[in-house]
């Protein structure tokens, strides 16, 4: 009874391992067109990179900011100080002082003429003139208020304002440091946050608006709007910013695989589900005159439930598929 069941389970093993063509479907290998992909790599960077510079020149008394702090715009981030400016307001001060006094005087002068002329003891000319000296005075008097004015306001102009919303990347001074006017005291990151990219000019003409880019965020794989291509190219590259959720901005400068079309080839696709890996080495079944048999395949890049393959098989080969 033994001896019966033998071949049985022989054969049931066998149809297991090599299905045949009644329990399987086939599919005839040709040429199709797929996207050729570009690996580069992306720098996490701010749309805008905004200096907040001295306005004069002077000592930094203070500063309060540091690198990775976050910004408001007008924000005060330290103060300039400048002694000369101290100096210039006092004298102002000091030559409004005697101004007054000389306006006091010439004002006296005008009184004390207009009440000769009423007794007709002067003359009207001399009247004029002591009217003009008046106005004179006060003319300098606003000169020299205004001047006044110029010089606080370049003492209000040592704090260092904040240009725009967004986090200090670089503050390249400390505190007690001399600043010209002009320097940069920070550089902020403001505007949205993009991933930029330097891409071969070679490759500029395949590069579209609103692409979709894949995108390696070092754990997960994620996808990408082509945002922005830069009409200038510098050292033979073309640059551009790739808008991406949830980008991770721990890190300005930040580098990230980005991997984008550019350009169609053809490739013999056939289905994952058909390829048997054994030993390290994959197979693919093909019917053939002679029946099913089992070739050795070198595969590439994987598209959606399709597979590349790049030796091993040729145009009007029969795949067996499940």
């Amino acid at each position: 009874m033994s001896k019966l069941k033998t071949p049985f389970l022989l054969c049931a093993i066998f149809a297991a391992v090599l299905p045949g063509t009644a329990s399987a479907g086939s599919l005839v290998l040709e040429p199709v067109s797929v996207l050729e992909w570009k690996s580069v790599y992306g720098q996490v960077e701010a749309r805008n990179s905004i200096p907040a510079r001295a306005r004069i020149g002077g000592t930094l008394v203070s500063l309060k900011v540091t690198e990775g702090d976050y910004v408001t715009a007008g924000q005060v981030m330290g103060t300039l100080r400048d002694d000369k400016i101290a100096f210039q307001v006092t004298a102002l001060d000091a030559q409004l002082a005697a101004l007054a006094a000389q306006l006091e005087n010439a004002e006296s002068e005008l009184a004390r003429g207009q009440t000769l002329v009423d007794k007709g003891v002067t003359t009207t000319q001399r009247l004029d003139q002591l009217s003009t000296q008046v106005d004179v005075v006060r003319s300098q008097i606003a000169a020299a208020e205004a001047e006044r004015q110029v010089i606080l306001q370049q003492q209000s102009e040592g704090d260092i304002i904040a240009p725009s919303d967004g986090t200090v990347l670089d503050v390249p001074v400390t505190q007690g440091a001399v600043v010209m006017p002009g320097e940069a005291i920070a550089t902020i990151a403001a505007g949205d946050i993009y991933l930029r990219l330097a891409i071969p000019e070679r490759h500029a003409l395949t590069l579209k608006q609103d692409a979709t880019l894949q995108i390696e965020t070092g754990t997960t794989t994620t996808t990408g709007r082509l945002d922005k291509i830069y009409p200038k190219i510098e050292s033979g590259r073309v640059t551009a910013d790739v808008a991406v959720e949830a980008l991770p901005t721990a890190f300005f400068g930040a580098r990230l695989l980005v991997r984008l079309p550019v350009g169609k080839r053809q490739a013999l696709m056939v289905p994952a589900s058909a390829v048997a890996t054994r030993f390290g080495t994959d197979f693919i079944q093909v019917n053939t005159a002679e029946g099913i048999s089992e070739r050795v395949v070198v595969l590439g890049e994987t598209d959606g439930d399709a597979v590349e393959v790049l030796t091993g098989l040729a145009a009007g080969d029969e795949v067996v598929t499940p």
